[in-house]
């Protein structure tokens, strides 16, 4: 076995363990597996990076917080109609012909999932779920973007995924974000914000798609301002006065009704 072999086979089971027992020490992990602390650190930011676990003081634990993204499972389920009504809004804005870039977000695989009506289009995704979606459509000339494969986000992220992003000009591009705080995104992860970064660069046009609950979560990596976006679509539960802060701020905040 090479050393990446036993790195990897390390980590999944470091993976396995803390998700079995909701929470494991450092030294625990460092004594079970022999390696050092440092080592286990390490092991421990790869692992909350791709959204398996949280890293805490004195160990890791599966819990999900506000700052921790929580699985892609547990994502799908979360806030689902009020992310099926934002991707309606946004599906709106769709013109055929168009050349649509998608985030990994579930807020916009519920969107490629109501594309159907507005092809032809050409969408470019590093989603996996997002890429099996629209496999199945006629209409759609489907870009999949490669790079490092993060099983939590169920998607490709880091460098290559960002380097693959340059290679292409979209039309628009829809994305959504782990954190609002204050007027900026944020997301746990750099790989994220390194992709998302890229996908902004390569977009005419940039829409965001944000749920309330966003306004409350935390996020460690800023990755922009809300200023960014040419549109920043909110369901009607979104806080008041942040939204009337963004649009003093010039932000073109629309609220979806999720009433119907």
């Amino acid at each position: 076995m090479t050393r990446t072999d036993a790195q990897e086979e390390r980590r999944r089971r470091v993976r396995e363990l803390v998700t079995v027992k909701g929470f494991a020490r450092t030294n625990d992990l460092a004594d079970e597996f022999g390696v050092s602390v440092m080592t286990v650190h390490r092991d421990l930011d790869a692992l909350q990076a791709q959204g398996w676990l949280r890293k805490v003081r004195g160990g890791a634990s599966c819990l999900p917080s506000t700052q921790f993204h929580g699985s892609v499972g547990e994502r799908m389920t979360t806030m689902a109609r009020t992310k099926h009504r934002l991707a309606r809004a946004a599906a709106d804005l769709l013109a055929p012909g168009q050349i649509v870039m998608l985030d990994d977000s579930t807020t916009c695989l519920s969107l490629a999932r109501q594309m159907a009506d507005r092809t032809p289009l050409t969408v470019i995704t590093n989603s996996l779920p997002a890429v099996t979606a629209l496999s199945r459509e006629a209409g759609v000339s489907l870009i999949a973007l490669g790079g490092t494969y993060f099983p939590a986000y169920d998607a490709f992220m880091g460098l290559h995924t960002a380097r693959s992003v340059e290679a292409f000009r979209a039309d628009v591009l829809f994305m959504s974000t782990t954190a609002v705080t204050g007027d900026r995104c944020y997301h746990m992860s750099p790989e994220t914000v390194q992709v998302k970064r890229a996908m902004m660069a390569a977009a005419a046009r940039r829409v965001l798609l944000v749920d309330h609950t966003k306004f409350a979560n935390q996020g460690l990596y800023a990755l922009a301002p809300l200023t960014d976006f040419d549109v920043v679509l909110v369901d009607d539960a979104a806080p008041a006065a942040q939204v009337r802060r963004l649009r003093d701020l010039g932000v073109d905040v629309r609220t979806v009704d999720t009433s119907r």
